[in-house]
């Protein structure tokens, strides 16, 4: 999918681009799959901040979005794609055989009356979803299931697709995009095809009103602060951080730590590591 490049009639507009959404349906979201999403600006259940540079942004609403799983063996037809507030990647409104309508995660090269159904196994067609026993190796999957009937919990991001490396009965090794190769119960769910939206990554911000819209505020460099308030502060004038390596300002390895829980019970499932930046 292209990019949108703007006029540069400002400094801001010179750099600024924006996602093509020419393929979006011209409508509104379905009303009855919408909720209130009550904003938190980065507080916990006490109040204080817990996440440093949040809050403002625009309203939103949030989308109900299902799985094609939770009915097996019903089609059903694409009737719009629509974007979403919430994610990256774009939603997809479905209507099934019998009249319901749900909200999935739309794949790459959809179209409005595409028509889709998931089983136990069925046609290798983009949108199908089907167990991972039965998708052959190499084959482009996203929204992919941990634990059977569990619901789509990997692979869900604009972009994002994964393949099966191997198969180990009862297991499936699976590629992550971040390189990680993982098992998982080769009864679990997965969609063919590729997470809509790849342009996502490439797309620049260009003035900081926009992040202002997203809801993320202002974040000030430690070693602009003082001693007191940032391990990276203090010095006359331009210094380095006098550290060796960059820390949190609660003095936490900022880049390159590890934040997974050591012997974690599914530490067994992970063959290989993901790439270190």
């Amino acid at each position: 999918m292209a990019l949108k490049l703007y006029k540069p009639t400002t400094q801001s507009r010179r750099k600024m681009s924006v996602t093509d959404y020419s393929i979006l349906s011209k409508k509104s979201p379905d009303k009855s799959l919408l909720r209130v999403l009550k904003k938190h600006a980065g507080r916990d259940d006490k109040g204080r901040i817990s996440v440093r540079h949040q809050g403002g942004g625009s309203k939103r609403k949030y989308r109900i979005i299902s799985s094609l799983s939770e009915r097996l063996d019903t089609p059903a037809k694409v009737t719009s794609v629509e974007y979403d507030p919430n994610r990256s990647a774009f939603i997809a409104l479905i209507q099934y055989k019998d009249g319901v309508k749900a909200y999935i995660i739309a794949w790459e090269d959809i179209k409005v009356g595409d028509e889709i159904q998931a089983s136990e196994k069925t046609e290798m067609k983009l949108g199908n979803r089907m167990r991972l026993k039965n998708i052959p190796t190499g084959v482009q999957i996203f929204d992919v299931e941990m634990q059977p009937s569990q619901g789509g919990k990997l692979v869900r991001s604009a972009g994002n697709s994964t393949v099966i490396l191997a198969k180990d009965s009862p297991l499936v090794q699976v590629k992550m995009p971040s390189g990680e190769i993982r098992k998982v119960n080769e009864k679990c769910f997965a969609s063919i095809g590729q997470v809509s939206n790849i342009s996502h990554s490439a797309v620049r911000i260009g003035k900081a009103g926009r992040k202002r819209n997203m809801g993320i505020r202002p974040s000030v460099r430690g070693k602009a602060m003082n001693p007191n308030s940032h391990p990276h502060g203090g010095g006359e004038g331009q210094n380095p951080i006098g550290l060796k390596y960059p820390k949190t300002p609660w003095g936490k390895i900022a880049i390159g730590g590890k934040t997974r829980k050591k012997n974690k019970y599914s530490d067994k499932f992970i063959v290989k590591r993901r790439k270190t930046k």
